[in-house]
């Protein structure tokens, strides 16, 4: 497997890391996905009245945005949306380190120490997936790439654990397909449309970066 998202919710796969897993996926490799969630806890846009009903939709649309990417390969957990950081650490770091273990990727994909945008699900998926990757021995480690906006945060606490990106990728060939992808999770469009107010450059071109595989930890900029 060339890269594998591990990711708390339906659509953190689309916005920023879509066109990429097409790149790589047209090249032949195979790209995987684990949703940690079932993002049941999300906006509803008035489209469902309980958390399963929404879950199911979520479910809908996140395979339908899959196929628009073409990614096979998806794992879906069940750990609560919304409430990642009450609960127990070590399944998650064990559901984590296993898909890497199962999947043997090249490259993990994960959400940066300031979950991007301050959500706590964002931020427990890093803390797991980091210490996942941390807990194999080191020559069995993949690359590990977080998110990376080279927008710093006007948030303060954001600012203190932004880490700008160390690799850029010209996705602009495939913006119809990435943006027929991000629609398909029309129950979530009013972050759509916040996603896009607020970082209209990572539509065309999806910014990473790369840890060094001799840290512990970089210290965040901005400190």
């Amino acid at each position: 497997m060339k890269l594998l998202l591990i990711l708390p919710h339906p659509d953190d796969e689309v916005y920023s890391a879509s066109g990429t897993s097409m790149d790589l996926i047209e090249e032949g490799h195979t790209v995987g996905l684990v949703t940690l969630t079932r993002g049941e806890a999300g906006r509803t846009l008035g489209l469902c009245d309980t958390p399963e009903e929404l879950a199911k939709l979520r479910e809908l649309e996140l395979r339908a945005c899959l196929d628009v990417i073409g990614m096979q390969v998806h794992e879906q957990l069940s750990f609560p949306d919304k409430y990642l950081k009450d609960q127990p650490f070590e399944p998650l770091v064990k559901a984590a380190r296993d898909a890497m273990q199962r999947h043997q990727p090249e490259t993990v994909l994960a959400f940066p120490p300031n979950g991007s945008n301050g959500h706590p699900d964002h931020i427990t998926a890093h803390r797991a997936v980091k210490a996942a990757w941390d807990s194999l021995p080191r020559q069995e480690r993949p690359k590990l790439w977080y998110y990376a906006s080279e927008k710093p945060p006007e948030n303060e606490e954001l600012l203190a654990m932004w880490i700008p990106p160390n690799i850029k990728r010209d996705v602009s060939r495939h913006i119809t397909r990435k943006l027929q992808a991000i629609a398909c999770h029309r129950s979530q469009a009013l972050s759509t449309v916040d996603f896009i107010r607020k970082f209209p450059e990572r539509i065309m071109e999806e910014t990473f970066y790369e840890v060094e595989q001799v840290q512990v930890e970089k210290k965040p900029t901005g400190v």
